[in-house]
C-alpha cells in the first residue's frame, strides 16, 4: 500500500522540477522576447498601421489605401522596383556560382592556401562598407580612376567613362561593388560544408568510376543543399535591402538610375518626411521579400535533408 503514495510523490516531485525548469527557461528568454517585441514587433505593427495614413510632420490623417494606389502610379517607385529586381537577379546567381566554384577549388588544398583565399574574399566584409566604397570611388573616378586607365591601356576605350554618372553604367557598377562585399561569407560557408562531407563517400564514388563532375552532381551538391538554401535566402534579402552603397556612391542617381526601393523609402521618409508613404513602400518590400523567400524554400527544401 505504501508503494502508490510514494509513486504519486515522485510524480509530483518530477512535475515540480519540470515546471521549475520551464519557468527558468522562459525567464532566460524573457529579455530577448522583450527586446524583440519593443524594437522589432511593435515598429512593424506601427509601420503597417501608419501606411494607411497621410503621416508627415504636421498631419496624421487616415486615407485608407491611397498610399498604395499612389505607389502603383509613381514612376520613380516603379523604376526603383525594376532596379531592385535587376540587382537581385543579377547578383544572387553570380554569388552562388562563384562562391561554390572557389570553395570547391580550394577546400582540399593546403590550410595556408584555404586561409589565404578566405581572407582575401572576406576582407571587404570586415573592413567596413565605407572603406570599401572609398576604394571603389577611386577606381571609378572618371579622371584618375584605375578602371579607365586600365581599359584605355588595353585599347578597349578611347575616352574616360563616368561610371557612376552615366545611367548606362551606374547600376552595373553598383552591382559589381555589391558582389565584392557579398561573396566572402558564402565562400567560407561552402568551404566548411565541403570539408564536412565524408571522404568515404567521395572515395567510394571514385572507385566506382565516377568522374569529378559526377561526384559533384550526385554527392557534393545534394549534401550542400542546406548551405545553398541559407546562402540563396540571405543573399536575396541583402540584395533587396541594398542601401548604404547607393547612398554613399550615387544617392540614387543619375536620374534615379540606381534608386532602389530601400533607398527611395529612406528618401521619402527622411528627406521629404512622408512617413506614411514610406511605410507603404516598406510593407510592400516586406511582402515581396517574404514571397521570394517562400519560393526559394519551396524550391530547395525538397532536396534538403537535415
Amino acid at each position: 500500500m505504501s508503494v502508490i503514495p510514494n509513486f504519486r510523490k515522485a510524480r509530483l516531485g518530477n512535475r515540480k522540477i519540470l515546471l521549475r525548469e520551464t519557468a527558468v527557461s522562459y525567464a532566460f528568454l524573457l529579455p530577448a522576447l522583450l527586446f524583440f517585441s519593443v524594437f522589432v514587433l511593435l515598429p512593424i505593427i506601427q509601420g503597417v498601421i501608419t501606411s494607411f495614413y497621410h503621416y508627415s510632420l504636421n498631419t496624421y490623417d487616415f486615407i485608407g489605401l491611397d498610399n498604395y494606389r499612389r505607389l502603383m502610379q509613381d514612376e520613380v517607385f516603379l523604376k526603383s522596383v525594376v532596379n531592385t529586381v535587376v540587382i537581385v537577379v543579377g547578383t544572387v546567381p553570380i554569388i552562388l556560382i562563384f562562391a561554390l566554384y572557389v570553395a570547391n577549388s580550394i577546400y582540399q588544398r593546403h590550410a595556408f592556401i584555404r586561409s589565404f583565399f578566405r581572407v582575401v574574399f572576406y576582407l571587404p566584409v570586415v573592413t567596413g562598407t565605407v572603406s570599401v566604397i572609398v576604394v571603389w570611388l577611386f577606381i571609378f573616378n572618371p579622371r584618375v580612376g584605375v578602371l579607365n586607365f586600365a581599359l584605355k591601356s588595353l585599347g578597349l576605350i578611347t575616352q574616360n567613362i563616368s561610371w557612376l554618372g552615366d545611367p548606362r553604367f551606374a547600376l552595373p557598377a553598383i552591382m559589381l561593388v555589391l558582389l565584392t562585399t557579398s561573396i566572402g561569407q558564402p565562400i567560407i560557408l561552402y568551404v566548411a560544408s565541403l570539408g564536412n562531407i565524408p571522404t568515404a563517400l567521395l572515395e567510394a564514388a571514385q572507385i566506382d568510376g565516377a568522374n569529378s563532375r559526377q561526384v559533384f552532381r550526385h554527392i557534393k551538391w545534394p549534401l550542400l543543399m542546406p548551405t545553398t538554401l541559407y546562402i540563396v535566402v540571405i543573399s536575396t534579402i541583402n540584395s533587396f535591402q541594398v542601401f548604404s552603397l547607393i547612398q554613399l556612391m550615387t544617392s540614387g542617381g543619375p536620374f534615379y538610375a540606381t534608386s532602389t526601393v530601400m533607398y527611395l523609402l529612406y528618401e521619402k521618409a527622411f528627406t521629404f518626411y512622408e512617413f506614411g508613404y514610406a511605410n507603404a513602400m516598406g510593407v510592400l518590400l516586406a511582402v515581396v521579400i517574404s514571397i521570394f523567400s517562400l519560393i526559394q524554400f519551396k524550391a530547395f527544401s525538397r532536396d534538403v535533408s537535415y
